[in-house]
């Protein structure tokens, strides 16, 4: 019955929302990092690429920052982009150097290395799009990310649903319409696995503690405090963005 109910309502809704950001002449370079996020966004972008026709290929971002662990990331987006007989792409960056050079935190050092080494395999297999796996919940986490570090209006806004990466490229955010669930239960119908990078329980990480810590606390006064965040932030992007 839940199978049903989530093709019932879900898929339609994922489905309407990706034809506002991907078109049928679309080149769609997916960022892979094999979490449950970018695995849902992969298969079901495959799946609308047979009805939309548009060229669909996956890219990896190993950051030199986890070793063997990481490896083994980057081996399992290599098996599961064979199985579904998609393009896959493998760049090694050090997030480490690029952090020390720009004087960045690691893990801000790691977000540049990582949108250098799309911006270069976009270039180099014609991709129109980079399609990205953040989810409502993401957009929930950055509003209070943002409120917490400070920010002006627009910083409330969260993350964009579309932008420029560079020339020719945008990023699109197909998933920003569903929910963290809504991803595990897409997973759990298609039978997909998926990896988790144990750093996301590190609660060193600002980030981190605000989805692991500060959330949860939230949603004991308010248990739809996610989706009320996510559509607070919505709305703000709209306002500002007329």
């Amino acid at each position: 019955m839940a199978k049903k109910n989530f093709n019932a309502s879900t898929l339609p809704k994922m489905r309407a929302f990706a034809a506002q950001l991907i078109d049928r002449k679309d080149c769609v370079l997916v960022g892979l990092s094999g979490g449950a996020d970018s695995v849902c966004l992969l298969h079901f972008l495959q799946y609308l690429a047979k009805e939309k026709h548009f060229a669909l290929a996956a890219v990896h971002v190993n950051h030199g920052l986890r070793g063997r662990a990481a490896e083994a990331d980057a081996r399992f987006c290599e098996q599961l982009c064979r199985t579904l007989e998609i393009p896959f792409f493998l760049k090694q960056v050090d997030a480490r150097k690029v952090a020390q050079k720009y004087d960045l935190s690691p893990e801000h050092g790691a977000r540049k290395a990582r949108y250098g080494a799309y911006q270069q395999v976009a270039k180099k297999w014609g991709a129109t799009k980079l399609a990205l796996g953040h989810h409502a919940d993401d957009l929930a986490e950055t509003f209070l990310l943002n409120l917490l570090r400070g920010t002006k209006v627009q910083g409330l806004a969260g993350i964009p649903l579309r932008r420029p990466l560079c020339k020719g490229v945008e990023i699109v955010r197909p998933l920003l319409c569903i929910s963290r669930q809504d991803v595990e239960s897409y997973l759990a119908q298609n039978k997909l696995t998926h990896v988790t990078d144990q750093t996301n329980f590190e609660d060193a990480y600002r980030r981190n503690w605000v989805r692991n810590t500060l959330l949860p606390l939230l949603e004991i006064k308010q248990p739809q405090i996610r989706e009320h965040l996510a559509h607070f932030a919505a709305e703000i992007a709209t306002l500002t963005h007329k």
